[in-house]
């Protein structure tokens, strides 16, 4: 597994031209460093050529390397030296393991590193346990501890001053939340982040003051994320940063601590469990690197467009980032644990706590995401995804379609779109989507073939729709019942950036074929086009609706064409 690591790192780098990483290099000679993307390709074009690849960098290598730690030294230029310092301090190992530079360099780059004074080289300094710092502080940590334990550096007390402040954002079940402890809207892939580098920090040997906190943390909230994982292998929508092909190889780090653990533990069967979910996630982060020209993100519009891109999340910075995340996971590998490739189809059913306010269903290989307070900037409330084992995640829908995207679109107005209730107003559809509705999760369970809940979305003061959902291996079934005209919105993808889908529907079946499969609606109400746009980080969809009075049902069937 290990090679395959290296492997996938190389096809992300390959997504950088020479020509590119040489202007690259030509922009931070003239500006220097002023973020965190340069060094982080740097590094990983260090550690691929420690492991053979891309060797004939070398030269431009070098250069980078000698800019890289020189910012480091400079207390005027801060540019989110916390994530850098140690990529950097890894990628000397790296090379220095594999003899693949002179000893010149390596003696030059370490007295560096060494020189490194952390109260000038980082932005987030703590002070005290009750500062508001989030994770950068965690970041600032793992660098000290990565000169630690590479024997470029000695401050352990500042390490653990820096994670002193950082417990008050877990919630009860070990999750981290990154909006600074806000309810609510508090992004998946940050409570990944976080608690990845609280798992490198114990892998490393970190065994301070806050030890026992960190590991309790990564032991409860690391069995929610494997039964959160969706059975093709992505990790949760939800928030910023989220839909990029780094975020599965940090869920990877995650796993591979884990299932060390469990391993050491004598518990094979869940060690091989976690090596399974980290099989699945490698499938689908080579499923994206393997399309051309590669993308930081899962859509295919072209990279210039920024489609589905916060103003932060260009391709510079988060192409690298999955190389990045792909070497953490990495590190952690213990390649003595077997790994047993699987199926995902064990039925689950999980509820977070409010502050990320999801649920997920999972039977028969497929997955299912409800979102009961969707933050409107990134997604919207009600069934926002809905995944099939070995189907390309979008084919039916992967997450949901915000109001006020804080992400590019190509559509002119956006609105709140998923999988969920609606009802007639005023001549006009009121969707369950929209943040004024309230759900309310009454039930939810397994038995031995399905997953299974009921919610109830109070879509005014006086109408409300009771939502009993059940998924096994046929599909997802799906019963409304509520008074008077009701109806379930369901989204079509339309266009990914590069391919259209192929859309045909009646007034009783709705089917999307895509890259060779096709997802299926079919209800006993009647389908109607809205003849509206609705938009996501993944592309366009056409959306319809199915209505009836009184009681509704659907069935999502998503199947091979």
């Amino acid at each position: 597994m290990k090679n395959r690591y290296i492997d996938l790192m190389e096809k992300s780098l390959a997504a950088y031209s020479d020509e590119h990483i040489s202007d690259y290099l030509g922009r931070v000679r003239a500006e220097g460093l002023t973020e965190h993307g340069f060094p982080r390709l740097t590094a990983n074009i260090g550690i691929l050529i420690a492991h053979g690849r891309r060797t004939y960098l070398l030269p431009i290598f070098t250069e980078m390397m000698d800019l890289c730690c020189d910012m480091f030294l400079r207390p005027y230029v801060k540019a989110a030296n916390e994530f850098s310092v140690r990529e950097i301090v890894c990628c000397i190992d790296e090379v220095e393991k594999a003899g693949a530079v002179e000893d010149e360099h390596i003696r030059r780059w370490k007295q560096k590193i060494s020189a490194i004074i952390p109260e000038a080289c980082y932005n987030y300094i703590v002070e005290k346990e009750t500062d508001r710092i989030t994770n950068w502080a965690i970041f600032g940590a793992v660098s000290e501890y990565a000169r630690f334990h590479f024997g470029l550096g000695e401050n352990l007390d500042f390490i653990d001053r820096q994670l002193s402040c950082q417990f008050q954002w877990l919630d009860e079940n070990g999750m981290y939340r990154d909006n600074k402890g806000e309810i609510p809207h508090q992004p998946i892939m940050y409570d990944f982040v976080s608690r990845g580098l609280f798992a490198m920090l114990l892998h490393w040997g970190y065994r301070g003051k806050y030890y026992e906190k960190i590991d309790t943390c990564l032991r409860e909230a690391g069995l929610l994320t494997l039964k959160m994982q969706s059975s093709n292998g992505e990790i949760p929508f939800g928030g910023r940063s989220n839909q990029f092909l780094h975020n599965e190889p940090w869920m990877m780090l995650l796993f591979e601590y884990e299932a060390s653990r469990y391993a050491k533990e004598g518990n094979n069967e869940l060690a091989m469990a976690f090596k399974s979910a980290i099989s699945r996630a490698l499938d689908v982060t080579e499923y994206w690197l393997n399309r051309q020209p590669i993308r930081h993100i899962k859509n295919r519009y072209p990279t210039e467009t920024k489609y589905g891109c916060e103003g932060y999340a260009y391709f510079d910075k988060y192409m690298i980032t999955a190389a990045s995340n792909l070497y953490a996971a990495y590190l952690l590998c213990d390649e003595s644990v077997e790994t047993v490739p699987s199926a995902d189809h064990t039925p689950t059913a999980l509820l977070t706590t409010d502050y990320f306010h999801k649920l997920f269903l999972k039977s028969g290989g497929y997955a299912l995401e409800f979102d009961t307070n969707g933050d409107p900037h990134y997604d919207a409330n009600g069934l926002g995804r809905v995944h099939r084992e070995g189907a390309p995640s979008t084919v039916c829908l992967s997450s949901p379609c915000p109001s006020d995207p804080k992400y590019t679109l190509d559509i002119e107005k956006p609105f709140a779109f998923s999988l969920c209730s609606a009802i007639r107003e005023n001549d006009a559809f009121r969707f369950g989507a929209e943040g004024t509705v309230k759900y309310e999760v009454l039930e939810f369970g397994t038995d031995h073939h399905s997953a299974s809940a009921t919610l109830l979305c109070h879509m005014t003061e006086t109408r409300v729709i009771e939502e009993r959902y059940v998924v096994n291996e046929n599909g997802v079934e799906i019963r409304l019942e509520g008074k008077g005209e009701i109806g379930y919105a369901l989204p079509a993808l339309a266009f990914d950036g590069e391919v259209s889908a192929e859309i045909t529907f009646d007034e009783t079946t709705l089917n999307i074929s895509y890259m060779g499969w096709v997802c299926r609606y079919t209800t006993s109400g009647k389908i109607t086009d809205l003849c509206k746009l609705a938009a996501n980080r993944n592309g366009r969809y056409r959306t319809f609706i199915a209505t009836a009075q009184d009681t509704l049902t659907v069935k999502i069937e998503i199947f091979k064409a």
